[in-house]
């Protein structure tokens, strides 16, 4: 990778259980995602909030209700070293931050993980009163000043330390939108060397990524514009333009959008799997409403898993002997995976029936006659309930007749936990312990309290299958799935997130769901095809068993799952995917932003600032079609012409072009070239269709005009389009 140096902002990480300063995927993610730049020597520097009572440790009560408990985190007891950063007199190294018209102090906590820091800021400064000492005592409060402050701590007073630090990215990435006052901090920084608003935003984004992890609402925050005044109206000003021009940059639905505000400080934004890349573009269409969802300016990196952290020790054991020398450095190298196909079948299995045994042990699960226990299958994941974990009780008593087959019993095990503001998320606890209990499910169903990453290694090392059960298109990506494959577990789920991608036929299941306007009827089928799956396929296949007791078939399954998903869903090929995709892009971009003084910067701010000011000017005044000798450019294709008023814009500012859908092959573009100048600012446009075949005279035209520019990270930074 080109030297460069990044900063990976997130509200959470999960490094291991011994810091509890993650809830779930997000920061596992994030922990995921630093390990593997720790391990490709990647500059990458983690900046996120040292939460003093973590997320809260669950403790489920006889009637199955959620308890919610927060010890305090011992930053000795990890088994990462922790340290307090000091300045150059050994005294804690303080920075302050703004936050609604007092300043808070914070301090830092450093992990290193070989070539990355990671810095957790914290309140819990003697120097605060007692009410801002305890603002980060607990990760995703549900009290909405609190929230506020703790991502203006995050994005404002994240950026601050490094600052202090000596620290300056090439690079700042944002994971998912809690962190995106960074970029506002970094503007003002811009602005008090004098800098105008408009040319420090442009410098800003030139180098600022943003992934987003969810299509669901409660993972985008939101706050009103009251509360923005409250907390920044000292700090508007500073950034040298006024509230209306800050408030515009996160605005949507009368509110301000933590997601808009890092979409639009941002060059490249990108989704965690190539379907949650088209989700996110469609849930964008109502801040850009002019342009077609496939033009929305949205990529994808699909997530992948941190094979160090998830791998089974029997299972590296194994691989070890059989994997080519040197495999941990390779494994985004599909070829090196192929070696699992030669291990002996008795070997894979024996090294899967260890993780079983130690999960049998370890939660207490029962065993059957032959020692082995039965069929176990996990479904361990956030109790949201768009994740449906009752969907597989949609029919007990069809459930409990499959559970109870005494010649091939099978187990339900469930593990997760849900948000303390989450009603109907802990309604489903209540209800998965309370099925638990009867007659019926007694010994088959069971649920384990307190998830968290020690109990996770269990689960996607021991179980048999991996059920992913949620509401299409609602998973963005899912990674514990991954972490099972890896494992030679294999996935059984709906056709969503990472699993589109990673499913071939034969290294799983699918269950077919097609995404319904009837969410009642979507469940009714998906539940239908579960149980036909297993039923007719899983259950069968698990228990048929060759002379030497081992299932044969199931085991050839296993491998394919390996080999087709290890080397594509790990974080080495998506670190690397980011590098670059996204960061080598960014740092190139933002460097030359910068040089001559900010000269391009300058450049595209006054750009932008006449294409607003004049755009009200642009217009498609008529659109017609052409026989084919009736254009002037010799076109042998069916053709149109438009006539375009452009008013002061020159027109080779603008892109202008027909776009159609023909209802068969989603949209398809014809660039336009002027024909003729029929007066000043006004033009005729002439093209043809981009394919012979395509009906002009049937399909849906329209023309559009973009403004363009050779700066620009993307066709539609602007978000302006006038169409016909």
């Amino acid at each position: 990778m080109q030297t460069c140096e990044i900063a990976y902002f997130s509200a959470e990480f999960g490094l291991d259980e011994s810091l509890p300063i993650y809830s779930g995927g997000l920061g596992i993610l994030a922990g995921d995602h630093i390990k593997a730049a720790a391990d490709l020597n990647i500059a990458l520097t983690g900046v996120g909030i040292f939460y003093g009572n973590g997320y809260f440790q669950q403790r489920i009560d006889e009637s199955g209700a959620q308890q919610h408990l927060y010890p305090a985190v011992d930053p000795e007891a990890s088994v990462y070293p922790v340290r307090l950063v000091e300045d150059d007199d050994g005294r804690p190294l303080l920075v302050e931050v703004p936050l609604g018209g007092r300043k808070v102090r914070a301090k830092a906590w450093a992990v290193r993980l070989g070539s990355v820091s990671l810095y957790l800021l914290s309140t819990d400064v003697e120097a605060n009163d007692e009410a801002d000492r305890r603002l980060t005592d607990t990760l995703y409060p549900g009290d909405h000043d609190i929230r506020i402050s703790q991502e203006m701590l995050l994005g404002i007073g994240g950026t601050r330390l490094l600052a202090a630090l000596g620290i300056r990215p090439d690079v700042w990435h944002m994971n998912e939108g809690h962190c995106a006052f960074l970029t506002l901090e970094r503007i003002r920084m811009l602005s008090a060397e004098g800098m105008p608003f408009e040319t420090a935003l442009e410098a800003v984004k030139a180098s600022t990524v943003f992934t987003t992890h969810t299509p669901v609402p409660a993972g985008h925050d939101v706050f009103s514009l009251e509360q923005m005044d409250r907390y920044f109206g000292d700090y508007y000003w500073q950034l040298g333009t006024d509230r209306e021009r800050i408030l515009s940059l996160g605005r949507a639905d009368g509110a301000f959008n933590m997601t808009r505000l890092a979409c639009s400080t941002s060059s490249k934004v990108n989704g965690v799997s190539k379907l949650h890349g088209d989700v996110t573009r469609e849930l964008f269409r109502r801040w850009m409403p002019h342009i077609p969802k496939p033009d929305i300016p949205v990529d994808s990196v699909t997530n992948g898993i941190h094979i160090g952290t998830w791998l089974a020790p029997g299972m590296k054991e194994l691989f070890d002997r059989y994997l080519p020398s040197g495999w941990t450095a390779r494994t985004a190298d599909p070829e090196a995976w192929q070696a699992v196909r030669h291990i002996p079948q008795q070997e894979l299995w024996q090294a899967h029936l260890q993780a079983k045994a130690n999960l049998i042990a370890a939660f207490g699960l029962p065993l059957d006659a032959s020692g082995e226990g039965p069929l176990i299958i996990g479904f361990a994941r956030r109790f949201a309930t768009y994740k449906r974990a009752l969907l597989i009780f949609s029919d007990p008593d069809r459930l409990a007749r499959l559970l109870g087959d005494e010649r091939r019993p099978v187990c339900l095990v469930f593990a997760g936990k849900a948000h303390p503001a989450d009603g109907p998320g802990q309604e489903l606890i209540r209800a998965i312990a309370r099925l638990s209990r009867e007659e019926r499910f007694k010994g088959r169903v069971h649920l384990i309290e307190n998830y968290a990453m020690d109990r996770a290694k269990k689960l996607v090392q021991g179980v048999d299958v991996w059920l992913n059960t949620p509401t299409k298109p609602m998973e963005a990506s899912g990674t514990s799935g991954q972490k099972a494959a890896l494992n030679g577990v294999i996935n059984c789920s709906v056709l969503d997130g990472w699993w589109v991608e990673g499913y071939n036929g034969r290294n799983g299941w699918a269950i077919e769901s097609a995404a319904e306007a009837d969410a009642e009827l979507q469940s009714i089928r998906d539940s239908e095809a579960l149980y036909r799956l297993l039923e007719e396929e899983i259950v069968p296949l698990y228990y048929k068993r060759g002379d030497r007791k081992i299932p044969m078939e199931w085991v050839h399954v296993m491998k394919e799952s390996i080999c087709s998903l290890a080397p594509v869903f790990n974080t080495h090929r998506m670190l690397d995917e980011y590098r670059r995709r996204v960061y080598e892009p960014a740092s190139a971009r933002g460097i030359r932003f910068a040089a001559d003084g900010f000269e391009v910067a300058s450049r595209v701010a006054a750009f932008k600032q006449f294409i607003r000011s004049e755009w009200a000017g642009v217009e498609v005044r008529k659109v017609e079609l052409l026989a084919d000798n009736s254009s002037r450019i010799g076109l042998n294709k069916s053709a149109f012409r438009a006539e375009i008023g452009l008013g002061a814009i020159w027109h080779k500012d603008v892109r202008v072009e027909a776009v159609g859908s023909d209802g068969r092959q989603g949209i398809w573009k014809a660039k336009l070239e002027p024909v003729q100048q029929l007066a000043k600012g006004v033009y005729i446009y002439e093209g043809s269709s981009p394919d012979g075949s395509i009906d002009l005279w049937k399909a849906n035209v329209n023309v559009r005009v973009t403004p363009v520019s050779p700066d620009f990270a993307n066709e539609f930074e602007m978000e302006l389009s006038a169409w016909g």
